[in-house]
C-alpha cells in the first residue's frame, strides 16, 4: 500500500528543512520547465531505477507528477526496490495549484 499526503500537509510539513520530508518532481523536463514546487529536486520517473541511490532511506521522500498517477506507481516500484519511506502527493502538482501553493524552479537533480 502507498502512504499519500495531501497539499495542505506537504505545505505545512515542507517548512521544517531539517525534519522535513525530500520533494522530487519525477515530471519530464518539458512538464518541469512549467513550473515546479519550489525546492523539489528533479529526478524524471524513467531514470529513478538508475538514480536509487539518490533517494535518502532515513528521511521521508514525498514524489509527485502531474496528477499523482505517476508518482503512485513510482511509489510502488520504490517500495518493491526496498525503499519503505516513499510518500506520493495526491492530486499530484495540479492539487497544489488549485490550493494557491507557490509554484517556481526547482533544485537541479
Amino acid at each position: 500500500m502507498v502512504r499519500e499526503i495531501d497539499s495542505e500537509t506537504l505545505r505545512a510539513r515542507l517548512g521544517d528543512s531539517e525534519l522535513g520530508p525530500l520533494l522530487v518532481d519525477i515530471r519530464t523536463p518539458e512538464e518541469v520547465a512549467q513550473g515546479a514546487i519550489p525546492l523539489a529536486t528533479h529526478i524524471p520517473m524513467h531514470l529513478l531505477p538508475l538514480r536509487l541511490h539518490e533517494l535518502p532511506r532515513d528521511r521521508e521522500v514525498v514524489l509527485y507528477c502531474r496528477s499523482g498517477a505517476r508518482s503512485y506507481h513510482a511509489c510502488q516500484y520504490l517500495a518493491q526496490q526496498g525503499l519503505d519511506n516513499m510518500i506520493n502527493l495526491r492530486g499530484g502538482i495540479i492539487a497544489w495549484v488549485r490550493h494557491g501553493f507557490e509554484i517556481g524552479s526547482l533544485q537541479r537533480g
